[in-house]
Formats: structure tokens, sequence, C-alpha cells
């Protein structure tokens, strides 16, 4: 394994075109030699805006010689991760490419490769923006805001360079269920700016350990997907987590949240676990 870069201000820095290496804030919680997938969620998403972007300046290219194709209005409404393997604290390439072209409604897919093999798949559909203001609404609560929250020193349950670089503010009201804010001042790639949903989306995988049913030295319970529904574009530089854990009586669990901004609900995550004990216990 290539040991990480020690950078403390990003979680990955670009090796190439498509390829990407990752510092030691990227560290998981399980297992060391490990990627946590949170910040790995959200570089896929800046993987995909930055192939968008390009395929779309190439579009406007031919357009200004055609005069014929609109400028691409469509935003990142749901994107989901299928978790192959363990995905090892090493370089990697992540390829992009459209699977459903379309003027109002597109899907993509990406690939993240790790010494030859896949070790996660995402498809993330974007759907064209109209003006809804006057219907817009939602029955979910807004969570109070960050300041209200008590902060929470993650890394005293949960290990990895990851939980080490988030400030957390944490609110438990039951066994598996629970509130939380996330920030962190780490870039997610070394110079590069990152755009508001991959910004936001490399905190949301953070939900499975925010709102534990039982101790993770005791249980293991890691995600193998992660799936993201947006109705509404994130803002700033919290990610809001309000949480529920269940736990099924045949080793499956499922983790829900309800995604926030500081302005309010922002779309939905849910995560299926494969649910075990730990030392055969």
């Amino acid at each position: 394994m290539t040991t990480p870069t020690t950078a403390p201000d990003s979680y990955y820095q670009r090796t190439g075109e498509n390829s990407y290496k990752p510092t030691a804030q990227a560290q998981g919680a399980w297992h060391p030699d490990e990627q946590h997938f949170s910040p790995l969620g959200g570089l896929i998403v800046h993987a995909i805006d930055r192939y968008r972007a390009d395929r779309h300046r190439a579009d406007q290219q031919r357009a200004d010689q055609r005069s014929d194709r609109p400028a691409d209005g469509l935003a990142l409404a749901r994107i989901s991760y299928d978790i192959l393997g363990l995905i090892a604290l090493d370089e990697f390439e992540i390829t992009v490419e459209t699977v459903r072209p379309g003027r109002t409604i597109e899907l993509v897919e990406a690939t993240v490769v790790v010494g030859g093999r896949a070790v996660v798949r995402a498809r993330a559909w974007f759907l064209a923006q109209l003006d809804t203001a006057a219907v817009a609404g939602t029955h979910d609560e807004p969570l109070p805001a960050p300041e209200e929250f008590e902060p929470w020193a993650m890394d005293g349950v949960w290990g990895g360079g990851y939980i080490s670089s988030v400030d957390v503010r944490h609110r438990v009201t039951a066994p598996g269920r629970a509130a939380a804010w996330i920030s962190t001042p780490v870039e997610l790639v070394a110079g590069e700016p990152s755009g508001p949903h991959a910004s936001f989306v490399m905190l949301v995988d953070t939900a499975n350990g925010i709102a534990v049913r039982q101790d993770p030295t005791e249980w293991m319970f890691p995600n193998t997907d992660l799936t993201i529904h947006f109705h509404r574009r994130p803002e700033g530089r919290w990610t809001g987590l309000d949480t529920s854990v269940s736990f099924g009586p045949a080793g499956h669990g499922v983790t829900s949240t309800v995604l926030h901004d500081v302005h309010g609900p922002v779309g939905r995550a849910e995560q299926i676990l494969t649910v075990r004990p730990l030392n055969g216990s």
C-alpha cells in the first residue's frame, strides 16, 4: 500500500487527470488501512461536476457554431453509491460517463478503481431547474442552529484521520437516535474549489457514526451503500444530520437521515448496514 500523504489541508491530492491520492485525513474509522467513505463520496461528486463542466464547455463551443443548444440548467437531485469492498488508503482513479444524456434529465455514472479493482460505483441523476417556489414545502422540521448544540469529540468514540478532522456539534435523544451539525476546515482536493453539493456530501456518510445503537468496540455496523436525495441545493459550511438507526433481527440495519443546511431541510439519505458482533461475542 502506498503511504498516504500527510498534507493537513486536504483529504485528497490530484495526481493525474482522473487520479487522486488520499491524505492521512481521509483515513477510515473501521480500519486504519482504508478510506472513510464520507470524503470519498464528496470527491465523486466533485469528479462528476468536473466531468460535466468540461463536457458543457465543449457543448457550448459547438453551440456557438450552431447557436441551437441551451445552457445546461440541470442540478443534482439524487446520487447513489454502492460500496463494493474495503477502499484501500491508496492512490485511485475515478472514471465518469454519461449513461442517459438529456436536456431536462440526465444520468451519470462514476466508478472508483483502486489497484485495478472497482471499489465504488455511483449513479447521479440531474434534473432541470424550474421556478417552483410558490409550491415549495416539506413536513421535515428544521434543526436548531449549530451553536445550540454541544461540541462533541467524535474521536473519543471513533478512530481514524477523517473523524479527527471534523467539527461536530451533537445531540443524542436515545440509542440510535441523534442529530448533529458537522463542518470541516479541510479542503476536499488540494488547491481545487468544490461546488456546494460536493462540499455538503463529503460529510453525509458520517451519519452512520453519530447515532449508534451499540458500542462500536463490541459491534460492527458498516454501511454497504449510501443514497442521497435532494429537493433543494445545500448552502453554507454546515451539514446537518437528523438521524435514526434501526437494527433488524437477522444482521441487517438501516441508517435514515433528514439532511439540513442552516436554512432548513435539503433532502434525505439512507444507508444499509451489515450488523455483526466483534470478536465472536
